[in-house]
């Protein structure tokens, strides 16, 4: 079990790395730069700042747990109808962190599932944003910035 502390900052939680998410992406590289903004988390969003990392994974990959979690349920990620095509996304939580993954269809949405078994298909982000880097979306359930853990 890993040990959760308040940090100066953050939460740590001591040891917790995420393992491969995507089976498009072995070593969870993270997206980078490209026509529709950055994927590193407080990167510009117009008014906003962005409040996940994104990892690339090609759309219709396989999506697997990054290690044994809970899963807590579907999420809705727009109110945006034109953006229906990638609007799904899944509650987890394991490992003393809750965190959500968008732009993944999940297999069931309640249950454990074991690090590195299957839990969705990542969507078709090219339908919606043509030309960006594929990617899930990883958000921490309180905001704080995941990074850390990748």
């Amino acid at each position: 079990m890993s040990l959760c502390r308040a940090g100066t900052v953050l939460w740590v939680c001591d040891g917790v790395k995420f393992g491969q998410l995507c089976s498009s992406n072995p070593s969870n590289s993270r997206r980078t730069s490209d026509r529709w903004g950055q994927g590193q988390y407080g990167a510009g969003r117009g008014t906003r700042l962005h409040q996940g990392l994104d990892i690339k994974c090609s759309d219709g990959a396989a999506v697997y747990a990054p290690f044994d979690v809970t899963l807590n349920g579907k999420l809705t990620v727009y109110t945006d109808p034109s953006k229906a095509a990638i609007n799904e996304g899944i509650n987890l939580s394991g490992q003393g962190l809750c965190f959500k993954l968008f732009y993944v269809r999940p297999d069931r949405t309640s249950g454990t599932v074991r690090k590195g078994q299957r839990i969705g298909t990542m969507l078709p982000m090219q339908s919606v944003y043509p030309g960006i880097t594929s990617h899930i979306h990883v958000q921490m359930c309180d905001k704080r910035d995941p990074t850390p853990y990748f």
